[in-house]
């Protein structure tokens, strides 16, 4: 493997486990320019779908989103590419997207608006009331080598393509917070080295430890709650109107990174590997340290300061980002037997 083809590739079909996402490769299966093909995909599987936070272990609804948006990123394998800006397409992700924006705001809670110069303590407050499961703690002090490989294929559908994401927003926002926006990101980026972006330092520590680097390979063998994780992001970035939660969820993870890495690092050196599978966890231990005053005073406050009504779906982005991420790490302290 070289650092040209860590994370490369199409997005691989998954395999429909229920009547929307067999609507939908069906759908896929053909010319998107072939007049049969109707406006009608998955209109009895849609019309029964939740609106709630149990949708969120639907794994057909979640599969279903996970090939939309990747359909609209780095594209599926086999599948025209024309099908993306099809009406059938754009109906289905326009409805299932509402579903799933429901879900992720019954998970979240109810949230209350706040100014820009409060923001500061509602994300202090915000943090004290996460009861996050003590993954990272397990790893670094009792974790074992399955137990990583566990963790590296569940965080792969995000870490093989970290930044891409919120990236989305830079176009989307102005002044001092698109400028803070990039100025993490381009430290996402590597900096303009393919070797020091950090999807390649994930990729690099799945190699390390015996996993294949193909993008989105694992996705398959994914719980709902995990593809969830992944698709909160993806449906924030697919709409121009919750850009505010995509730099509530960029926030939360700069705000909640560093102690986990430097945990999940040393966890690693315990079971006796090396720099090539450390690299990623500890450049993020120094690199989020600083992200998340960045995130905080030059991102998230002045978005507010420009935007001030959009605070609730900057939270709702902040808080989904933590829940769900806590969601992901009970699911996998249970498969352990912790």
């Amino acid at each position: 493997m070289t650092t040209e083809t860590v994370g490369a590739g199409r997005c691989p079909m998954v395999e429909p486990c229920g009547d929307l996402g067999r609507a939908l490769a069906e759908l896929l299966d053909g010319n998107p320019h072939d007049p049969r093909r109707g406006l009608a995909v998955g209109d009895q599987a849609l019309l029964t779908l939740p609106h709630d936070a149990t949708l969120l272990d639907n794994l057909d609804a979640q599969r279903t989103w996970f090939l939309l948006a990747e359909l609209d990123g780095r594209g599926l394998a086999g599948v025209d590419d024309r099908w993306n800006e099809h009406p059938a397409v754009a109906d289905l992700r326009w409805r299932l997207g509402g579903a799933l924006e429901a879900a992720i705001r019954d998970r979240t809670g109810p949230i209350v608006a706040c100014t820009a110069a409060e923001l500061p303590d509602r994300v202090r407050a915000e943090l004290a009331a996460v009861d996050s499961p003590p993954l990272s703690v397990h790893l670094a002090t009792n974790g074992t080598v399955e137990h990583y490989q566990d963790l590296l294929r569940h965080r792969s559908l995000y870490h093989l393509r970290e930044a891409d994401p919120h990236t989305t927003a830079i176009p989307r926002l102005t002044g001092r917070a698109k400028a803070a926006l990039v100025e993490i990101q381009s430290d996402e980026y590597g900096g303009g080295r393919h070797e020091w972006m950090h999807s390649t330092l994930f990729a690099r520590t799945m190699q390390a430890l015996g996993l294949t680097t193909d993008y989105a390979l694992y996705a398959s063998g994914l719980p709902a709650i995990t593809l969830a994780w992944s698709n909160a992001l993806t449906l924030f970035a697919s709409r121009r109107e919750l850009r505010a939660a995509v730099v509530g969820h960029l926030l939360a993870l700069e705000c909640t990174s560093s102690i986990p890495n430097k945990r999940n690092a040393q966890g690693l050196r315990r079971l006796g590997y090396g720099d090539a599978a450390t690299a990623f966890f500890d450049e993020h231990v120094e690199a989020d340290a600083v992200h998340e005053q960045i995130a905080l005073y030059d991102m998230a406050v002045p978005l507010l300061e420009a935007e001030p009504t959009l605070s609730m779906d900057l939270l709702t982005g902040f808080r989904a980002a933590l829940a769900l991420d806590a969601d992901v790490a009970q699911y996998l302290l249970r498969q352990w037997g912790i």
